[in-house]
């Protein structure tokens, strides 16, 4: 019963449980009708699923082991479901213009600024007169250009699969192929020493629970039309992603951060829902739509700023803005969208959706016995660990009509999130009269594990 990474006695016996479980369970028959079960949760099917075999037990999450050793924790690290590039930002094309076009933005504002100070006094308020008389021209022109803009945004929004969400598209699938290709390369001449074998367990784990999660959702024209391929890479890091081509990337340090095959499960479900929903594409289109206006501005702060070293400072400022009101939070509705619907595939599998909020409260109380700062939501790219485990206990009664529609096997053992509390509530007792961080100590004696329909 293994819940954070222990020893490599704990990990091995962990998955080949996981081994015996997934390959031991009797063939139990669903049958899965798309019409009727997942038209009203979004999915739609042509033709009713074929009857396929359930692949696990519905048990509980293992249990909180007594002692953390430091050993142990060392190796957790704040989990991101994503590569830092995810996946694929934009076109080839543009990797390479976009140097070029903020170096000659920088250029072209800092040569305006220095003409108009090498302009005599009287050109000067010649210009200023020319411009008041001109005002409306002016503001027609510039009205003209944010009419286009708007024209060209709305001409570009495309609704996202499955969740219907309205979304800017200006690079379609085609641009991302040959640079999924690329990706690919290099991500495989990073981890050339580290892929495991397809004789290794740990690869056999994630190859069967990924094929029972694709089979499970093949009714989704995104995950039957692509061929997925799995690569498990021998590091400790807690990550996991995939490329918008199919190439599925698991780190063991994930591997030993789940505490059986349900959470194993929603990660994995996660990561296709990232590919599905088309992700890299759409954060590519708004990546070349800010930049392109940042082009503007970027003119506009060295042809105003009379020295260098301010407009300097006003780059920063404005980067920094951009990142803080744009990419992050937009980066955070990804992950969130990602999370709702790889928890609909996973109840689709018949998984026990109920472990999905439990793995990341694992991961915060992971973080507080390191002692790791907890820093604000707006500074991350992604959701804190804790407002992500409540969302999914908000989502989880949802995912739990559409496991049931799908005639899945009914969930035994109590709810995997009570015995994580009762766990949590023995290992506060055990710990009384312990020295331990303050910080620590706080946020283990408050813990915001209530959740509904227990």
């Amino acid at each position: 019963n293994c819940l954070l990474p222990g020893s490599p006695d704990c990990r091995t016996d962990l998955i080949c449980k996981g081994l015996r479980c997934f390959f031991s369970v009797p063939k139990a028959e669903v049958r899965k009708n798309a019409h009727h079960s997942f038209g009203r949760f979004g999915f739609q099917s042509p033709q009713p699923l074929r009857e396929k075999p359930v692949s696990f037990q519905n048990s509980s999450v293992g249990r909180l082991p007594h002692l953390f050793p430091a050993q142990n924790t060392q190796s957790i690290r704040s989990f991101r479901t994503s590569p830092p590039l995810q996946a694929v930002q934009f076109p080839l094309f543009w990797i390479l213009v976009k140097p070029i076009q903020k170096l000659f933005a920088i250029l072209l504002g800092r040569s305006i600024r220095n003409w108009w100070k090498a302009l005599p006094p009287n050109k000067r308020e010649l210009l200023k007169e020319s411009a008041k008389k001109n005002k409306w021209k002016i503001l027609l022109g510039v009205s003209s250009l944010g009419v286009l803009f708007v024209v060209f945004y709305f001409t570009h929004l495309e609704e996202t699969p499955i969740t219907g969400r309205p979304r800017l598209l200006v690079f379609g699938k085609e641009h991302f192929r040959e640079l999924s290709e690329m990706e690919y390369v290099m991500r495989m001449e990073e981890f050339e020493n580290k892929i495991l074998p397809e004789t290794d367990v740990r690869y056999q784990v994630v190859e069967a629970v990924f094929d029972h999660l694709s089979e499970s959702n093949e009714d989704i024209p995104q995950i039957s039309a692509l061929k997925w391929v799995i690569h498990v890479v021998d590091e400790p890091d807690v990550n996991a992603f995939v490329l918008p081509n199919g190439q599925v990337f698991v780190f063991t340090g994930l591997l030993n951060a789940v505490s059986d095959l349900h959470q194993l499960s929603f990660i994995l479900a996660h990561e296709i829902a990232h590919a599905v929903l088309e992700h890299a594409a759409e954060k590519a289109s708004l990546v070349h739509l800010l930049d392109f206006l940042s082009l503007i501005f970027l003119t506009m702060i060295w042809a105003i700023c009379p020295r260098d070293s301010l407009a300097l400072v006003g780059q920063w400022i404005q980067s920094k803005l951009k990142e803080f009101m744009f990419d992050r939070p937009y980066n955070r509705t990804l992950e969130a969208e990602a999370d709702k619907v790889g928890l609909q595939f996973a109840a689709k599998a018949c998984m026990d959706v109920r472990a999905s909020s439990v793995f990341w409260q694992q991961m915060e109380l992971a973080e507080a016995i390191q002692g790791q700062p907890r820093l604000p939501e707006w500074l991350s790219t992604h959701p804190s660990h804790e407002n992500r485990a409540e969302r999914l206990d908000r989502l989880i009664p949802e995912a739990l009509k559409i496991r049931e529609s799908c005639n899945c096997p009914s969930l035994s053992g109590p709810d995997p999130r009570l015995i994580f509390r009762l766990n949590m509530q023995h290992l506060l007792e055990s710990s009384k009269g312990q020295e331990s961080p303050s910080s620590t100590k706080q946020d283990l004696s408050n813990p915001k594990l209530d959740f509904p329909n227990t």
